[in-house]
């Protein structure tokens, strides 16, 4: 039997300047395209409002990534557009993928997170008369929070063939707004085995300069507030001021979501963190996997998270976790032999639980087993059955409440 032909569109999948921008988007199409042919569509805003107004520039039209072939249609969306950002999403993209579908008849239209790429999706959907998924993968919940987004992404969500998210929390929650429970699937993300695994602790932590006498908190994420380093900051204060003399390295570059670096520097200079907090920007991977397998504690104190990769990964080289109890993480840390959850914005909670993680014994050996046993590979064949099953059913047909 012939394989059903993918189109995935994401406005957040790398692209020459930003080749971290949607690593977990790769790397789920990546895999999948070892079982079915997959395109990708993703396009380029001309005035990037969502990163300060940046107008992004040589970015080619379109390129080989291994082999999936990506395409950079440029997109016009207005400040402050909200809900009618689909519309011009879809305005654009609609012409574009028309075409395409001459040379690439695909089946099934593939779209990641609800607003805006899913509901533009389901536009283009409709006008072609195809098919189409949503992948929810965390956004979702603060974008329902307006009422026109939330009425678009529910009109969406239930004409969609099959609704994909990363967490159950979020298919509860494509569920409450109306998705047929039988249409939705969990599909967390996974790891890369290959890159993600202990290294010896001793000789990685001397190699990158950490101390060999002191506990080391390790966080990882843009430096934007949503990340919740200056949290961690924070703690690590009360961590320091209860006699433990730990340290916080953070990994990460300035994000999309504003700029909070300046912010995050007067908080460390502001509780006397000079000489115990430590930047060391942006990082290739392999890089970051020697950081977490050098690291006591993995802290990720995050406000709203989807199916945080950088949790897994860090367990998958054996870091005990303490992280926010939002989005994934649940799923992530079914016991305590994993690691510790704390409620979002409550600082003491998150303190105390520093300081009892690293004063816990723990299994590192165990942990990596967990953190390793979800590959990317598996993640592909259970997405490939899904976009299968989607591209044998007729388009939905719901009335927009």
């Amino acid at each position: 039997m012939e394989c059903s032909k993918v189109l995935s569109i994401s406005t957040v999948y790398p692209r020459p300047g930003e080749e971290n921008l949607g690593v977990f988007i790769k790397s789920r199409l990546r895999h999948v395209s070892e079982l079915m042919p997959v395109k990708v569509v993703s396009p380029v805003p001309v005035i990037d409002y969502a990163a300060n107004g940046h107008r992004p520039s040589s970015i080619p039209h379109g390129r080989q990534d291994g082999n999936v072939e990506v395409f950079y249609p440029r997109w016009i969306y207005p400040p402050q557009g909200g809900f009618l950002n689909s519309w011009f999403l879809a305005a654009r993209l609609f012409p574009f993928i028309r075409n395409l579908r001459d040379r690439y008849e695909f089946d099934i239209i593939d779209s990641h997170f609800g607003h805006p790429v899913g509901v533009a999706a389901g536009l283009v959907a409709a006008a072609l008369q195809c098919p189409y998924t949503i992948t929810l993968r965390g956004n979702e919940t603060m974008h329902a929070r307006a009422a026109g987004r939330r009425r678009w992404m529910s009109w969406a969500f239930r004409r969609a063939a099959r609704i994909i998210t990363v967490s159950e929390s979020l298919r509860q929650f494509a569920i409450s707004l109306g998705v047929d429970p039988a249409r939705a699937r969990t599909i967390p993300n996974g790891i890369d085995s290959d890159l993600f695994y202990p290294r010896p602790y001793a000789e990685t932590r001397a190699r990158l300069g950490m101390p060999a006498n002191r506990p080391v908190i390790l966080s990882a994420g843009y430096l934007i507030e949503r990340k919740g380093h200056h949290r961690i900051v924070r703690a690590l204060a009360e961590v320091r001021a209860n006699g433990i003399p730990a340290e916080l390295w953070i990994v990460g570059a300035p994000g999309r979501e504003g700029q909070f670096e300046r912010q995050l520097h007067e908080t460390v200079r502001e509780c006397g963190l000079g000489d115990a907090v430590h930047f060391t920007g942006a990082v290739k991977p392999e890089t970051l996997a020697e950081y977490m397998s050098a690291s006591d504690l993995f802290c990720l104190a995050s406000s709203r998270e989807g199916w945080p990769n950088v949790v897994h990964e860090a367990m998958g080289c054996g870091a005990p976790i303490v992280a926010t109890n939002v989005g994934g993480i649940p799923d992530m840390l079914p016991s305590t032999e994993y690691g510790i959850t704390v409620p979002p914005d409550d600082q003491p909670s998150l303190a105390r639980a520093l300081s009892d993680a690293l004063r816990k014994p723990w299994d590192r050996e165990r942990i990596a087993a967990w953190g390793r046993a979800r590959s990317w590979k598996q993640v592909a064949a259970e997405t490939a059955s899904v976009l299968t099953e989607a591209a044998g059913t007729r388009p939905q047909r719901t009335a927009r409440k």
